[in-house]
């Protein structure tokens, strides 16, 4: 005899399978209400069960015990990587021990939770900050050193985590730090890519080249594994809907893939509260899928395997490359296959609690990072409908009243919309879910506007079109009970253009802002630990208290006419400048001038940021610098551009800036005549460590994007909380920046959002030749295209976009931002008031905490408390 595979069950659809049983596990009680003991003798597991390791002695027992059994290893064969392999794992256990009695705490009190869902985590390296943190630095220094390494140098083996691209995903691990810190119950949902985004390289020619970043080909010493927490995630098959008369449908067929959960504990500072990242990472479902083929299939091994590849995919690579077929088909299923996992977790631990679904609202609040979660929100009503059996309108109020939104921009191209039929194919049950809201939506709408067909189709979920689409940003706006934009100004152009319709039917009570924040353990305390100290011993407040309550560093504003302290302040940014300098020469072979002023513009690099002004600015510079007398030049002011950043694979004219901008670099820096007053600098591969290293040594940094393009921006506040003054548009946070530090403060340019789209309107309809707009940036393009950085036909799809369109105002802002340049030269020459304002900037961004930001959240929209650990 031999066991026999059904082959009628192949496919058939069940609720998701948690295997884990004991998670959310809390203690019985007897009568008397004392925790019962669980399993065993109760006194050899207490005196067995361990603290946290915090003095050098215990540390030192912590890291050898990693080195020898958890590294196998011994001490002639361990090296800076095993060192730091060995002290991440030690960390770790201090982090999981608080871990623990924080979910312990946040079971028992059984209190309401957020879940932030952000397809980005930009962590950055995890060992400093969980030092910092858990405020064992230094113990961990001296371990260390008498082991016979550096803790700097152990810092340093540490690969960025490959979890995030830009300001989104760094926005997220910002929010999670301050989470912990504000003792709140919240926990982050992502995916596990195993590539990240990728390495970026540049070619001798200039052009970006990008490499797979196998960020993970160590051992990761700040994740678990929970082999035992994994669901089964559906693709394609077949749906049914009205099964038995109600609203209820049927998924079956198609592919099934395993998701399995990897924690990252994200401790508090100062305190024991440590919440959760999870990850989710894809397997194929038993080594090969059965879900994948019919009776008569079963036996095509080839195509097993084919599915199994598949599986593993999903979770390779973030932002796969959606030019392609293939690659939109995998970006909608990270999508799917990250939410649907998150919500079965979700949902499992709800139901633990034993309260009714129609309470689910009270316990649960999910907040959508931008679209990319949105289809948790049909996926919701799925669970709810398919296999909960709720009618739908209740499930639809559940659903409304437990997520929120984020938007995090107002570009129309930026928007995120996926083909209906891409969505039947793969999501067939959620795209039926989807024509059902939008029935329902149109009906109210129709019924509070009669008869308004234009706003009927410009509120559809659906755009009709030939292939039709589904709008990501209004199916998550009526799926949420509140949204938000992220800066004040970017919240009201939400209000007034993308969502005007949805704010007329809705109310604006729905539609708030919360300015998007840093957190100021990793962007001062660990990046500028110089500026932390100096700030501690003038403010007289231990850093434990200032750091969770950044307004107190308005006590600076004491000092700001204190000529000791100004030079303390100058000798920190000095020191900062020489950090940044070395690191270039030790990375790339590059020299720095430490005396010259250092502007650093870094940012993905997309046509809105305007890294292209930036640069154009430069070769503005390089031009007028060579038109000098040399006894004129030596009145400049020496200037140092940094610039770092990605271009997406497929975004052709980012890329052509990066090429740009690396050869002006080669022109300009090997020129004799300018090279001791204007050098440029690329810096490949940029990433948080990067950033941690240009933000504290700016001078002054570059926000320039088109006014009413930028959402909030959160590097502004990185580098003015570290004493950078900041170059911008009236765009986005520099507005409230401004506010809060005072417009003499700042340096702004450029046309505002009112006569964005009117300037736009004449550039379609009544173009101007760039001549007649601005005679110096005519004759920076022409040197460009007569090839003095090499091919100028290379340039030419770059040039254009300037010449022909100019949907971004270069020529319109070009002679304003060099005039605000020429400003900055002016005043960077009286460095008495220079520091001033440096002081004054950094002493005003209390508001800028992400601290702030996380309570604002919890409670104006979540409805959340905070909750010690004791």
């Amino acid at each position: 005899m031999t066991s026999v595979l059904d082959v009628a069950k192949i496919g058939k659809p069940g609720r998701p399978r948690h295997v884990r049983t004991l998670t959310l596990y809390i203690p019985e009680q007897d009568e008397d209400g004392k925790d019962k003991w669980p399993r065993g003798e109760e006194k050899i597991w207490r005196d067995n069960l361990r603290s946290p390791d915090t003095d050098v002695p215990s540390i030192a027992r912590s890291f050898v015990n990693h080195v020898q059994t958890s590294l196998a290893r011994q001490p002639h064969n361990l090296n800076d990587l095993g060192a730091y392999l060995a002290t991440g794992l030690s960390v770790r256990d201090n982090l999981l021990l608080n871990w623990n009695e924080t979910q312990m705490h946040m079971n028992r009190t059984a209190g309401k939770r957020a879940y932030y869902l952000s397809l980005e985590f930009l962590m950055g390296r995890t060992l400093d900050n969980a030092l910092l943190n858990l405020g064992l630095k230094d113990q961990y220094r001296e371990t260390i050193d008498r082991l016979g390494f550096s803790l700097e140098d152990v810092i340093d083996q540490e690969r960025d985590a490959g979890l995030g691209n830009g300001g989104l995903g760094r926005l997220a691990a910002c929010y999670l730090d301050s989470s912990s810190t504000q003792e709140l119950p919240v926990w982050g949902y992502g995916l596990r890519y195993k590539y990240g985004i990728f390495q970026q390289l540049i070619s001798p020619e200039g052009q970006q080249l990008e490499a797979p970043d196998p960020w993970l080909e160590h051992l990761n010493p700040w994740e678990v594994s929970r082999a035992d927490v994994q669901y089964e995630i559906r693709f394609y098959g077949e749906a049914q809907k009205y099964v038995n008369g109600t609203a209820r449908g049927v998924w079956y067929g198609g592919q099934e893939v395993l998701a399995i959960a990897y924690d990252v504990t994200i401790p508090g500072y100062d305190t024991r509260n440590t919440n959760n990242l999870r990850l989710w990472g894809s397997m194929p479902k038993r080594g090969f899928d059965l879900q994948s083929f019919n009776a008569s299939q079963a036996g095509n091994y080839e195509q097993a395997i084919e599915s199994s590849n598949g599986a593993a995919a999903i979770t390779s690579v973030l932002y796969p490359n959606d030019q392609t077929t293939f690659g939109k088909e995998l970006r909608l299923k990270q999508q799917y296959f990250w939410t649907a996992a998150s919500l079965a977790d979700i949902m499992r631990r709800f139901r633990n609690l034993g309260k009714p679904l129609i309470e689910l609202p009270d316990y649960i609040a999910i907040q959508l990072n931008d679209t990319h979660p949105t289809l948790a929100i049909p996926e919701l009503m799925r669970i709810l409908i398919d296999e909960e059996d709720l009618p739908w309108d209740v499930a639809w109020h559940i659903v409304t009243n437990t997520f929120f939104f984020t938007n995090h921009t107002v570009l129309p191209e930026a928007l995120e919309k996926w083909p209906v039929p891409l969505i039947e194919h793969l999501l067939p049950r959620h795209m039926q879910i989807i024509y059902d809201i939008n029935l329902n939506f149109l009906q109210a709408v129709e019924h509070k506007f009669p008869g308004d067909n234009d706003r009927l189709a410009r509120m559809s979920l659906i755009e009709e079109n030939h292939p039709k689409y589904v709008r990501m940003a209004h199916l998550a706006c009526i799926g949420s009970r509140k949204v938000n934009g992220v800066a004040e100004l970017h919240s009201e152009l939400v209000r007034t253009t993308i969502l005007k319709d949805f704010v007329d039917f809705f109310g604006v009570s729905k539609f708030g802002n919360v300015t998007n924040g840093i957190t100021p353990r990793r962007w001062l305390a660990q990046c500028n630990p110089g500026l932390t100290d100096l700030i501690t011993r003038t403010i007289n407040t231990p850093k434990n208290i200032w750091l969770k309550d950044l307004s107190k560093l308005e006590e600076l504003l004491k000092f700001v006419e204190d000529e000791d302290f100004r030079e303390e302040w100058a000798a920190v940014k000095q020191a900062n400048k020489e950090r940044l300098a070395h690191y270039v020469q030790v990375t790339f072979g590059l020299n720095v001038n430490t005396k010259a002023m250092f502007d650093v513009q870094i940012k993905r690099l997309h046509e809105y940021k305007r890294q292209t002004l930036n640069i154009l600015g430069v070769i503005h510079r390089y031009l007028t610098l060579k038109a000098m007398l040399p006894s004129e030049r030596k009145k400049v002011t020496p200037r140092n551009v940094f610039f770092a950043g990605k271009a997406a694979p497929g975004y052709h004219i980012a890329k052509l800036t990066i090429r740009l901008i690396v050869n002006v670099a080669r022109v300009v820096n090997a020129d004799p005549d300018t090279k001791n007053y204007l050098n440029v600098f690329f810096l490949p591969d940029y990433s948080v460590t990067m950033a941690e290293i240009l933000i504290p040594a700016s001078d002054i940094s570059q926000h320039i994007s088109t006014a009413g393009t930028e959402a909030s921006g959160t590097s502004n506040m990185k580098f003015c909380l570290n004493g950078g003054l900041l170059l911008g548009t009236v765009d986005g946070a520099n507005i409230e920046i401004a506010e809060e530090v005072g417009s003499e403060n700042v340096f702004f340019f450029g046309h505002l959002t009112p006569a964005v789209e009117e300037l736009r309107y004449q550039h379609q309809h009544h173009p101007v030749p760039v001549e007649e707009k601005s005679q110096d940036l005519a004759r920076v393009l022409d040197q460009i295209s007569a090839g003095l950085f090499g091919d100028g036909s290379v340039y030419e799809p770059l040039l254009n976009t300037i010449r022909q369109v100019d949907h971004y105002l270069i020529t319109d802002d070009f002679d304003s931002y060099i005039e605000a340049l020429r400003i900055v030269d002016d005043e960077y020459d009286d460095r008495t008031e220079w520091i001033k304002k440096s002081i004054r900037t950094t002493a005003k961004m209390g508001k800028f905490s992400s601290d702030r930001a996380i309570q604002d959240y919890a409670q104006e929209y979540w409805n959340i408390e905070s909750t010690k650990v004791q």
